[in-house]
């Protein structure tokens, strides 16, 4: 199946992976291309991207499909185990070794490994490693005899693995080899246009998987969530959408139901800017009546903005301000450029030619 076919059948896309920005459809056009070549593939992006989704997502479209894909978290298993666990051990080996052992590699055979976070495997491991890649065998520990590995090598880090080779913390020759494919995932904060969608695909599963009935339909819970920089990414994202299906049972989430630290790094992000975010209003009514708000006409009251005393940058100010009021727009209108020009009472070229300007790439 192509990528142009999966990707006329909606936003699941490739074993799981949601989204529909730009960043994402480069992923999704990488996959694509490389999937049946058997060629090694080392993916990179933030702990939460989608690392495993991508990794069984290749597998999946290759010709290898129809045997194993064997996950390994290289950093979560001991140094002094991950040998056996990788290689396999013969009876005898070293003690506790009662019998012969099949380790990932050989339980993978015709099909796929996962190397996850192979930038934490031990100097002594990446050796052995590299003579795999290198030689396509590997011997058991303790082991007399070679065996062919008949595996495709897909890795993954969080850490960026030349910066290891610098730090000779990671085998320079060990990541040419397996960087003949590079995929690098986006934090979700690239790719925040995905966000309603996530949200919307997370909500339906744990509703259904929970027997509850909570809609994600409040335009300011969506707006926050776009001005959030989600540093778990992913991840984080289906964890809340979990919490607040458990926790609101029914009807509307709102912004009462968030958890504090969101609007707590959303304020820090704007405060960043010399800018007081809007939000941080909306979390602190008093003051905001304390503070005035200005009249925008045809009854809309906004919050009024206080300088701060180090003054602020008013050009980088009104940049953040239109961004965001761009951003909502978009939001609301589901990416709809027609009906967000309509909202933003500008003309549809015009509205393009900012996207385009500010890079915001919004795209559905």
């Amino acid at each position: 199946m192509g990528f142009d076919s999966l990707n006329a059948q909606g936003c699941e896309l490739f074993g799981g992976i949601i989204g529909r920005s730009p960043a994402i459809a480069r992923v999704f056009e990488a996959i694509s291309k490389v999937a049946d070549t058997d060629s090694t593939v080392l993916i990179s992006g933030e702990s939460g991207t989608g690392k495993e989704l991508v990794a069984r997502a290749i597998h999946q479209m290759s010709s290898r499909c129809k045997g194993p894909l064997i996950p390994v978290n290289c950093g979560a298993i001991p140094a002094e185990l991950l040998e056996s666990e990788l290689f396999g051990h013969v009876k005898g080996a070293f003690t506790g070794a009662i019998s012969n052992r099949q380790g990932r590699f050989e339980l993978a055979q015709t099909g796929s490994i996962f190397l996850d976070e192979i930038g934490d495997m031990p100097s002594m491991l990446q050796v052995k490693l590299l003579r795999v890649l290198q030689e396509r065998k590997f011997e058991p520990v303790g082991g007399m005899k070679a065996i062919p590995a008949d595996v495709r090598i897909i890795a993954a880090s969080n850490k960026d693995l030349e910066e290891g080779v610098k730090d000779k913390t990671f085998r320079e020759d060990l990541f040419y080899r397996l960087n003949v494919i590079p995929i690098h995932i986006p934090a979700l904060r690239e790719r925040k246009s995905d966000i309603p969608f996530l949200v919307e695909h997370f909500a339906g599963r744990f509703n259904s998987e929970k027997k509850r009935s909570v809609k994600f339909d409040n335009p300011e819970v969506i707006d926050l969530f776009l001005r959030y920089d989600w540093p778990g990414n992913v991840r984080e994202l289906e964890n809340l959408v979990e919490r607040l299906v458990v926790f609101c049972g029914d009807g509307q989430v709102e912004l009462k139901d968030l958890p504090p630290k969101i609007f707590e790094r959303v304020e820090l992000a704007q405060s960043s800017l010399g800018a007081q975010g809007r939000f941080g209003f909306a979390t602190h009514a008093i003051a905001q009546l304390d503070a005035g708000a200005l009249d925008m006409g045809d009854g809309i009251l906004f919050p009024r903005f206080v300088l701060p005393d180090n003054g602020v940058d008013l050009r980088e100010v009104i940049n953040t301000f239109e961004n965001d009021i761009l951003l909502q727009a978009l939001s609301r209108t589901r990416g709809n450029k027609n009906k967000a020009s309509e909202l933003l009472k500008m003309n549809r070229t015009t509205l393009v030619e900012k996207l385009k300007k500010k890079n915001l790439q919004f795209e559905v």
